[in-house]
């Protein structure tokens, strides 16, 4: 009966620790429970990572751009696109993309999102809202996200199509959401924002804000206000500003 019994008592310490395994195999990655500061559970990178995204952009303390990540956009294309809520974000994805060029290499546009307040600050402040337009170059697999800041100001016709139709298809032309002026940004090398934290993204930061309504901003809120990494050490990395 005693053999029985510690048999019977490792089947249930073995099951224990199976099931423990089995939840931890379900575990996510998100902004509350399992927020950034659990992030390197899933990713080291995100925890040991040397050039990791968002970053606090300090104007003053930037260097002039190398002619190399010079930024030539073309995100001029009519096209439709899928809206969801994937979990993170309102994501919308273009059936066919516009490209950015840096140095020579096309780069498709993949997808943009949305964050509820802008992940990268300037001079420690955060914008309103922000969209990461996230392109990738089909040779080498190398992203660049392109960072739009919203600020409060006057209703935006293209956000309304966007949160009036989530988990709908709409047609967009995703170069309506950039402001008249992209010839001036921020660049540098980073990461993804989130897991897995994959570095060598180049980054590029629209310095012109475009504008959203209050109620616009509120409406992207309900779905998520928070959703955003906090800013990230800059280690020996330079800052570069067109």
């Amino acid at each position: 009966m005693k053999k029985i019994t510690l048999a019977l008592t490792a089947a249930s310490l073995l099951a224990t620790f199976a099931t423990a395994h089995e939840h931890e195999g379900k575990k996510h990655w998100d902004y509350s429970q399992n927020g950034p500061t659990h992030w390197g559970e899933f990713s080291k990178t995100c925890a040991r990572g040397h050039a990791q995204s968002p970053i606090n952009i300090v104007p003053g303390k930037t260097v002039s751009l190398k002619p190399t990540y010079k930024l030539h956009l073309n995100e001029d294309v009519h096209t439709t696109a899928k809206v969801i809520d994937n979990g993170h974000s309102i994501k919308v994805t273009p059936k066919v993309g516009g490209t950015v060029e840096l140095n020579g290499e096309k780069f498709r546009l993949l997808q943009f999102h949305f964050h509820g307040k802008s992940e990268h600050t300037v001079n420690g402040k955060r914008y309103d809202m922000v969209a990461h337009f996230v392109h990738q170059n089909p040779k080498t697999k190398q992203l660049a996200v392109i960072a739009v800041f919203f600020k409060e100001g006057k209703k935006n016709p293209v956000l309304d199509k966007i949160i009036n139709n989530v988990g709908k298809e709409i047609k967009i032309d995703p170069q309506s959401l950039l402001p008249k002026d992209t010839q001036h940004y921020y660049h540098y090398i980073g990461s993804l924002t989130t897991p897995p934290c994959s570095e060598n993204v180049q980054w590029y930061l629209l310095k012109k804000p475009v504008e959203a309504s209050k109620a616009q901003i509120e409406a992207f809120r309900k779905y998520y206000v928070d959703n955003e990494r906090p800013v990230q050490e800059l280690y020996d990395r330079t800052i570069e500003a067109e």
